[in-house]
């Protein structure tokens, strides 16, 4: 692909991911209430409320998280392959959908380990796991000095800044009609394979943290 070329389409690629991800925060949610059902139900995790993952060891969540992104993998690879027939014409059609599956998937990993996206903390904290997967270096000072609606939008631009220079490289291939559809699915897989690992580590550090956490406040409660 050509420097002037390349230059084009990741202009159009960061402008599409921005709208893909802009419409992700405000229309595609994981309804929490559903999902812990599923939890319980699918997985077979044992919690009356998502407080319950920190009483659970941390292998069973991972492999509860493993699965969630599995499923977004091949949700995206069979999207890809259908996007990809068209070649350069359905690469920006393809992430508004690729937009949509990684945030239900990132928000599915951070129900699994039991945060939630009620406030505004709580969605900007999502924001920032969305940013670590995109390898967006982001200090927590700043989820704590701004409020969401100014914070989200500019993290959204800085996600796409980072996604689309790693796409445009990936992607190239799928400049090709027909031989893109195979490229365009195993793209799709890679792309949320490596959002999703990512995201898991960061939800699982914090995870981690709470349950050190919740451990101590039992030990150091007075006893009766």
């Amino acid at each position: 692909m050509a420097g002037a070329t390349k230059t084009w389409v990741r202009a159009r690629v960061e402008k599409t991911l921005v709208k893909g991800l802009t419409r992700a925060y405000s229309s595609v949610q994981v309804d929490p209430d559903k999902f812990l059902l599923q939890l319980r139900t699918a997985h077979r995790l044992p919690i009356s409320g998502y407080h319950g993952v920190y009483s659970l060891e941390v292998g069973e969540v991972d492999a509860v998280a493993d699965d969630l992104i599995r499923g977004g993998m091949k949700l995206a690879a069979a999207e890809g392959a259908g996007f990809g027939m068209g070649g350069l014409i359905t690469i920006l059609p393809d992430l508004g959908f690729l937009s949509a599956i990684t945030m239900r998937t990132i928000q599915k990993l951070s129900l699994v380990y039991g945060f939630q996206f009620n406030t505004d903390h709580e969605i900007a904290e999502l924001w920032l796991a969305a940013a670590s997967a995109a390898g967006v270096d982001i200090s927590r000072d700043i989820v704590e000095k701004e409020v969401v609606n100014k914070f989200v939008p500019r993290m959204i631009q800085r996600i796409a800044a980072r996604a689309s220079a790693e796409i445009v490289e990936k992607w190239a291939g799928r400049l090709i009609p027909l031989v893109s559809s195979a490229i365009g699915a195993g793209l799709n897989y890679w792309f949320v394979r490596a959002w999703g690992e990512r995201a898991k580590a960061h939800f699982r550090e914090r995870y981690l943290q709470v349950q050190r956490a919740h451990q101590h406040a039992i030990v150091s409660a007075p006893r009766p």
